[in-house]
């Protein structure tokens, strides 16, 4: 299970270092998504920090919305990179920050054998980041 405070924590330092804002922090409670987001704004744009609920695994993406109404987002997520805010991040201890370009690459079920292969096969996840940060149920 992945420390909610300590990932808070990690994402208000990196948005302080970056010159950034958290201006939302969205807890996943329910069964879907297997993630949590916290929303850092900057001038020009938006940064999503997600985390899995149950790995202490980090990446950035697109902010998606995590409501039911009026409907809710389920596609992958658009992973993105963003260096000083990776930077920052990547100092915060007991958490591991993984890139766009690992994210998007296919799955290595020897590198990762935490993941389900059945739910692998069943919601054919085609990278990385559709395998760890996803909207199965």
């Amino acid at each position: 299970m992945t420390d909610l405070k300590a990932f808070r924590c990690a994402c208000h330092e990196a948005a302080r270092r970056t010159g950034g804002e958290l201006t939302e922090f969205r807890v996943s409670d329910g069964p879907t998504p297997n993630f949590h987001q916290a929303i850092i704004a900057y001038p020009n744009r938006k940064i999503a920090v997600v985390c899995v609920r149950d790995a202490p695994l980090m990446a950035l993406a697109v902010p998606r919305a995590m409501e039911f109404t009026p409907a809710r987002e389920a596609g992958p997520l658009t992973f993105v990179d963003f260096p000083d805010l990776a930077a920052a991040l990547t100092a915060a201890p007991g958490f591991r920050l993984l890139t766009a370009a690992e994210l998007d690459g296919p799955i290595d079920a020897t590198k990762w054998p935490r993941l389900s292969q059945q739910d692998m096969r069943y919601w054919e996840a085609q990278t990385l980041g559709e395998g760890l940060f996803n909207y199965w149920d």
